[in-house]
């Protein structure tokens, strides 16, 4: 009988070789994800966060039966989390690939650029969840794409979320001030940890109100005048008193359609800048037969048949869970009095 060969059949197609190119595929820009870029790959669904004193640390798990890990003395707790399981899958259709080749390539590599293009655009998709993600720890509630609470970081670990008002209705409010305030705050509360500076995501809402301010106006035009004129824009690092601030105007579509900014009206996210272990993302691994018990990855592709030939499923997936490994640094600014 004549059998065709099937052309994704061909090794650059496993699930290693499409893994690892997804893997390598450019990145977006992410502002939230910056502060995740220590990663903790883990061989498990589920992750132990044990707190001491303040700060959270990630367990490591242990064969059954082994040596159990060290602890110093003190108080603890121990808790429990599931990383998010993120997939995604598309089709490409014979009829997407019939009769394909690129101009001066062979078959083969005209195949490679359809599934290229492809990944990217599923890398691109959890690129900006994963940045979703992120944001959410920044802010202490982790969110899934619909907007349902994952993890309260601040419930969890029973801390109060710090809150500073900079009043800038009030125009004897000194801003310098209060940016002194948030700063030694954050010195205080990273309890030895490192920082290069703070730096502020804030609303263009708080931005405008801010460069409104009588403690602020004369400064910025001097920024705004310095910055402008070297071809920059005055919304980026704008410095007040040790303290960074940066317009966020990012946001995401949530599969309901409706629009989640990042960065509520009025409101701001200080965030010390140069930690060594204050923020971490853990990643676990696929559920694929073959990678079960492994260290997770970033991301996993892998293809596999449609029903009787007709086309390729392309499946994708992200297994990440943001984490701040000290909940007490997570500040919120608001332009209001309180």
């Amino acid at each position: 009988m004549f059998q065709m060969n099937n052309p994704f059949d061909d090794p650059s197609f496993s699930m290693a070789s499409m893994t690892a190119a997804i893997n390598l595929l450019p990145s977006m820009p992410s502002r939230a994800g910056a502060f995740f870029t220590k990663t903790k790959p883990v061989s498990t669904r589920t992750i132990l966060v044990e707190e001491r004193s303040g700060v959270l640390e990630l367990l490591q798990t242990q064969e059954l039966g082994s040596t159990s890990q060290t602890r110093r003395p003190g108080k603890r707790k121990i808790r429990s989390f599931v990383i998010p399981h993120i997939p995604l899958d598309t089709s490409i259709t014979a009829a997407d690939y019939q009769g394909l080749r690129g101009f001066g390539t062979n078959r083969l590599q005209a195949l490679s650029q359809l599934v290229t293009e492809n990944l990217q655009g599923h890398r691109d998709s959890h690129e900006i969840t994963k940045q979703y993600l992120c944001m959410g720890a920044l802010k202490g509630q982790i969110l899934d794409g619909d907007g349902t609470l994952l993890y309260d970081l601040f419930r969890e670990f029973g801390i109060q979320k710090k809150i500073i008002h900079f009043a800038l209705d009030n125009k004897d409010t000194s801003v310098p001030a209060k940016c002194r305030e948030l700063k030694r705050y954050l010195e205080q509360t990273l309890m030895g940890e490192s920082m290069s500076k703070v730096q502020v995501e804030i609303s263009p809402e708080f931005f405008e109100k801010l460069i409104a301010h009588a403690s602020v106006k004369e400064i910025y035009l001097n920024h705004a005048a310095a910055v402008t004129k070297l071809g920059g824009d005055p919304r980026d690092n704008f410095p007040i008193g040790g303290v960074t601030f940066r317009e966020n105007t990012e946001q995401a579509l949530r599969k309901d359609g409706s629009v989640y900014r990042f960065i509520d009206e009025e409101k701001g996210l200080a965030i010390p800048v140069g930690t060594r272990n204050t923020f971490f993302m853990a990643y676990a691994p696929a559920d694929f037969n073959e990678t079960a018990n492994t260290l997770g990855k970033p991301y996993y592709a892998k293809m596999a048949p449609r029903k009787y030939n007709r086309g390729m499923d392309l499946h994708s997936q992200c297994n990440p869970l943001p984490m701040c490994a000290r909940p007490g640094i997570l500040v919120e600014v608001d332009a209001g009095a309180g």
